[in-house]
């Protein structure tokens, strides 16, 4: 919770940071410390938000800072995979890494948190079954019981 600074304080406040120049960090720490009590910023964040003034950087707004995004899961992106595995659910994450050109760490982040899929003997599948699914194995798997217990000995041929 802030406390509320008074209009004495606030031009304290203001008057001393328009000339940073010729105050350093521990001057300002100081003054914020006295005006703003424990509420106020560490010496170390006082400190850089000194230095960019000391070199002529006036600017208060963030620069776009160079370097890789810090996530590949765009809508696109994830639509490419999504066709690739549905054209081939064989499909190794190796393949879909030179075919998409992003990493395999990211592909496999992909397939695990967005689609909930993973390998099934081979296969990339969906990691619960849907109620269909379910009933379509539940089918098989009766067929299957019924027809070893009618013929045990032909069961495996």
């Amino acid at each position: 919770m802030t406390r509320a600074i008074s209009t004495r304080s606030r031009c304290e406040l203001s008057s001393s940071f328009f000339r940073p120049a010729s105050q350093g960090a521990k001057e300002i720490h100081a003054i914020l410390t006295e005006i703003l009590g424990e509420h106020a910023p560490s010496y170390a964040t006082v400190k850089n938000w000194v230095a960019p003034f000391r070199r002529g950087d006036f600017s208060t707004c963030n620069a776009p800072h160079p370097g890789r995004p810090k996530t590949m899961t765009t809508p696109g992106i994830i639509d490419q995979i999504h066709e690739l595995i549905l054209e081939d659910c064989r499909i190794s994450a190796e393949s879909i890494t030179e075919q998409i050109n992003i990493s395999r760490e990211w592909i496999g982040s992909i397939i695990h948190e967005d689609f909930d899929m993973r390998k099934i003997s081979a296969k990339l599948g969906p990691k619960c079954l849907n109620a269909d699914q379910k009933r379509q194995r539940c089918r098989s798997s009766a067929q299957l019981l019924e027809f070893c217990r009618r013929n045990p000995n032909d069961f495996l041929s």
